[in-house]
Parts: C-alpha cells; structure tokens; sequence
C-alpha cells in the first residue's frame, strides 16, 4: 500500500471535526510531496533544521508543525513560517517564542504540553501549572503567542486501558481549563493520538492527530 492509499485509508476513519497532522520527520521531500498531491497540507517535524529545509524546498502553502521538544535557542529559525508549535511545557519557551514572533510581525499559534504518562522520560505540564500560568503578568503581556489548545502523549505501552485512562485525564483538563478565556489562551485543539492509538485518541475527544508510520510506513531512524 502506497502513500496516497494510506491516507484515504485513515482520512476515511477519522471524524470530519479531526485534522491530521502527517509526521514527516526523517522522510525525503519526494515522500512528501507524494502525501501533498493526495491534499494533505498539515506536515509535522521534530528537528528544527530538518523542518527549515523542507521549508525551503517544498511547496510554501504547507503548513508545518513543530512536535518536538523545544529548545529555545532554536525558536528562531522557524519563526517566520512555522504553523503551529506542539509540545511547549514552560513559560520561559513562551516568552521566546513571543519575542521571535515579534519580529517577524506575526502571532504564533501554540499548544501547551500536559503530562499525563507515567514515564520520566515525557515533558509536561500539571494543570495547575497552566492555571497559575495564565493568569500571570508575564503570560498576559505576551502578545504575540496563541494558546489554542493542549497535547499529550500517552505512556509507550501495549495496554489500552491505560492508554485510555490517560487520554481521558486530559481530556477533563481541557475541558476545565477551555474556561480560562484570555486574549492568547483560546483553548479550541486537544492534540492526542499517534498511529497505534489515534482510533482511542478519537474516541475520548481528540480534534488533532498525529500520524507517521502508519502514512509514511517505519522510520529508519528517529
């Protein structure tokens, strides 16, 4: 099965109100180009450097999303095209992104990261982190940030009730936090879902899925 087939295979599987976010990280542009001719616009990365050169060379109506872990330092690269940044867990990244996003004249649209698996090795934040965060002053003069809504990834496990339990966490979270309406937290995006759990992601709410090896097939390397 090619490319295009697997994407009608799971566009057809997945409710209108939910986007895909093809996971392109480490594929060649001409695999790209081949999920682009089938109408698949949202493409994500996680290194900063791998997504500026596809920029460059791919068509410029793409919209790239950065779904790895953030290194502040980095933010400025992708500034001036960047979609939508998945995964920020903590104000210090915010208030770089708001400076990199004022220069460049443009709001940049975010997701804030909630941890909800129970490995170490997963970046995050608590709820009260984020309801302490937006009603701070830093968070209030950023203004040049949209907080659209959250992402989360669950635990690297075969069992899916935990899978389940942890998607449904997050879900009450957004739910609750989707009541804290400001000028740059609009919370309208719960971000969870990956190839092998997207169909439960979908199930407990997800609008925004994140899909690489089941379009793209296995990666040689992360």
């Amino acid at each position: 099965m090619n490319i295009a087939q697997n994407l009608k295979k799971i566009s057809i599987s997945i409710p209108q109100n939910v986007s895909l976010v093809a996971v392109s990280k480490t594929k060649p542009n001409s695999a790209i180009l081949e999920a682009y001719n089938t109408d698949q616009r949202a493409f994500g990365e996680n290194k900063i450097q791998e997504m500026v050169e596809k920029y460059e060379n791919l068509p410029k109506d793409i919209e790239w999303h950065m779904i790895g872990h953030l290194q502040r330092n980095k933010v400025k690269y992708m500034a001036h095209f960047v979609h939508l940044i998945h995964g920020v867990d903590s104000l210090k990244t915010l208030i770089e992104i708001n400076k990199q996003a004022q220069k460049h004249h443009r709001i940049i649209n975010c997701l804030l990261q909630l941890k909800i698996a129970q490995e170490d090795s997963k970046f995050g934040l608590s709820k009260s982190d984020v309801e302490s965060m937006v009603i701070s002053e830093e968070f209030s003069a950023l203004k040049n940030i949209n907080i659209q809504g959250l992402m989360g990834m669950a635990s690297f496990t075969q069992n899916k009730s935990m899978i389940r339990t942890e998607f449904k966490t997050l879900k009450t979270n957004f739910d609750s936090l989707k009541k804290n309406i400001t000028v740059n937290f609009n919370l309208s995006i719960l971000s969870i879902g990956m190839s092998g759990d997207y169909q439960i992601a979908i199930e407990e709410g997800s609008t925004m899925i994140r899909v690489g090896s089941s379009i793209f097939g296995i990666r040689n390397y992360d």
